[in-house]
């Protein structure tokens, strides 16, 4: 039963990880994916009016131009016109998704030309991922907003070994240039951060000698508390120098820096899950260990020394009961990491807890019990 318990406990603890990149946010589904996934794939230009559905999404009608060839040829013929799902209005042609349900439901990108021949030429998803990520690779940054989207979206999915593997094709971009371009897109700037840490590691030719130097003036650079991007850039760091790269960023991420310690936390995160080889675990959990210290973030560390069954941790987390009795997030982390402890210590302080405050601490359990943002 206990073992049961725990388990249930680390998996509310535990962060979520949407997309395959920890550092790129939400990503949408791939053009590849949407093709190959249609039952009908089709240009249109529309024929009316975008209106909102009875759920507020927009909708329009298109007029069928084209069926675009399919590498598997289907019996369904279009019809006519269909109604769209769409973000916005479309000004000239659309790529039309149909659904292969009954009626279909139909999806619409605005595409010109150099969309549409994009569309048609990416890679089937059944195709090797590293094939696929090559293809995608060259596409990154492309001048054509929708498929340098699509191109990140490919790589923001892809699992980091995957992405480790085409580490040739990402050293021929110019990863320094865009990781200190301060208009780039900033969700790819994280990404770009760590692909340019594998390059530097892999010690790959490109433009200008691979290293981790541009990744750090970047983050001398960024300032303000919303700092997009730098968790990525961070990681790209512990990637390339692993525990040096590890030493610095906790040097530069002091208690003035809640804003970087917050994406330091990110950070480890990822090598947790991902450097094991190059970035020992004993390190990963005494760094932890050490932004729990802080205010700040110590809700967040405390939860993930949990996930780390960082168990050495005991005495130094039942501190911060007393330390943070005003701070509900601080003291339900606490629970949770008590409750979630197998070691005899652990259990010693929850009684102690329980006993001395038990109305408080039945609260904290009852929310650490419950998943992370409830």
């Amino acid at each position: 039963m206990r073992g049961l318990r725990l388990a249930l406990l680390l998996a509310l603890l535990a962060p979520d990880r949407a997309a395959a990149c920890p550092f790129c946010g939400p990503v949408g589904e791939p053009l590849a994916r949407q093709r190959d996934s249609a039952a009908i794939v089709c240009v249109g230009e529309p024929s009316g009016a975008v209106a909102a559905d009875g759920a507020g999404l927009l909708e329009g009608p298109f007029r069928i131009l084209q069926v675009m060839p399919r590498r598997v040829a289907d019996s369904i013929s279009p019809p006519a016109e269909a109604i769209a799902r769409v973000a916005g209005p479309v000004a000239g042609t659309a790529a039309l998704f149909a659904s292969a349900d009954d009626p279909p439901r139909w999806r619409g990108l605005a595409a010109d030309e150099v969309v549409l021949a994009h569309i048609m030429a990416a890679p089937s998803v059944e195709e090797p991922i590293g094939r696929r990520l090559a293809w995608y690779a060259r596409r990154l940054e492309h001048p054509e907003k929708t498929i340098a989207e699509d191109a990140f979206v490919e790589f923001a999915r892809a699992p980091y070994a995957d992405v480790r593997a085409v580490a040739q094709a990402l050293s021929l971009r110019p990863l320094a240039a865009w990781v200190a371009d301060p208009g780039i897109d900033q969700r790819r700037r994280g990404f770009y951060g760590l692909a340019l840490g594998i390059v530097a590691a892999e010690r790959l030719p490109t433009g200008s000698p691979a290293s981790s130097a541009p990744l750090r003036e970047a983050l001398g650079r960024v300032a303000g508390d919303f700092r997009a991007g730098s968790d990525g850039l961070m990681a790209g760091i512990l990637v390339a120098d692993g525990p040096q790269g590890l030493e610095w960023l906790l040097e530069r991420a002091g208690p003035e820096r809640p804003v970087d310690q917050r994406q330091l936390l990110a950070a480890l995160r990822f090598a947790h899950e991902d450097l094991r080889e190059t970035l020992p675990e004993a390190r990963i959990v005494a760094a932890t260990a050490t932004l729990a210290r802080s205010a700040a973030v110590a809700a967040d560390a405390i939860v993930d020394l949990a996930r780390l069954g960082a168990w050495g941790e005991v005495d130094a987390v039942a501190a911060w009961w007393d330390r943070a009795a005003d701070d509900p997030l601080i003291r339900r982390a606490v629970a949770g990491y008590l409750l979630a402890c197998p070691e005899p210590a652990g259990r010693r302080q929850l009684e102690r807890l329980r006993d001395r405050d038990p109305e408080d601490f039945e609260r904290a359990r009852a929310a650490a019990e419950l998943p992370r943002g409830q």
